[in-house]
């Protein structure tokens, strides 16, 4: 994080675009509880949209619909969300929904496929370490999605997600196939969510033998994460999008992610090192 503001995260979008990578910004926190703090989170987004939309920047939103009231109601949770897009459409900008546990996947992909159906600017995150997520992209195709492909952070049951880093590897290949193949045809903007510099280089690999131009898909990493590779991406002529998160949730936010799922310190530790 550059820091708690959202002043902070629009510093560091502006450093980052003139080094030519885009960015997304999005406020830490989720699972709000009463629909008033529903409201100052949307208020909140239409504000940053606003923002970056006067600082000129290559600049999506991503939200967490827990944030925007899935908890206490599925419509108020999508008029709240609806909002946000027709703001960032008027902006000609995007909105990403982020996918939360997986008790929140089928609930927020509801809500996605029902704004979809009315927008085109906005777009989800799949989690490769799910079983359900395949069927999932194959449903979504009638509405010509949006993926945000990413690994999972969050801890989960064998019966729901694979446990092993080896077969979630291979998932998130074989979708970022399936994936690469419909971008090629436009029936899909594609994103790829991951660090993992020998999954990113299998993937581009891959993208050059199928003739699938480096335009039709971007890969999406943290901000401050392998900083280096993001910039060598770029050189390579790949386009590359950094994720920055901003907020004063970070540290409870930062710590539940540690606790859930140990492989979440090992890669922590690994990018200090």
């Amino acid at each position: 994080m550059p820091g708690e503001q959202v002043e902070d995260a629009l510093k560091a979008a502006q450093d980052l675009h003139k080094q030519g990578i885009s960015t997304i910004v999005t406020h830490l926190g989720e699972n709000v509880i009463t629909e008033l703090e529903t409201q100052t989170v949307k208020e909140h987004y239409l504000k940053v949209l606003e923002q970056v939309h006067s600082a000129g920047l290559d600049t999506h939103i991503s939200v967490k619909l827990t944030e925007l009231g899935l908890d206490q109601n599925h419509d108020l949770c999508y008029s709240n969300l609806k909002q946000l897009i027709q703001t960032a459409g008027r902006f000609g900008n995007y909105v990403w929904i982020d996918m939360e546990g997986s008790i929140y996947t089928a609930g927020t992909l509801q809500i996605y496929e029902r704004a979809r159906k009315e927008f085109e600017n906005v777009g989800v995150c799949l989690q490769s370490y799910l079983y359900r997520t395949a069927e999932d992209l194959d449903k979504l195709l009638a509405v010509s999605p949006g993926i945000r492909l990413v690994k999972g952070a969050y801890a989960e049951p064998a019966s729901v997600a694979f446990e092993k880093k080896s077969d979630n590897d291979e998932n998130y290949f074989k979708l970022a196939r399936t994936m690469l193949l419909l971008a090629k045809d436009g029936r899909l903007v594609a994103g790829f969510g991951t660090h993992d510099q020998n999954l990113i280089g299998r993937i581009r690999e891959l993208s050059e033998n199928m003739s699938v131009s480096s335009s039709a898909y971007e890969v999406q990493m943290l901000y401050g994460i392998r900083r280096q590779d993001q910039l060598r991406l770029v050189r390579e002529g790949a386009r590359v999008r950094v994720l920055i998160s901003y907020g004063t949730y970070w540290f409870p936010w930062y710590m539940r992610r540690l606790a859930e799922r140990p492989a979440n310190l090992l890669f922590v530790l690994r990018n200090l090192w």
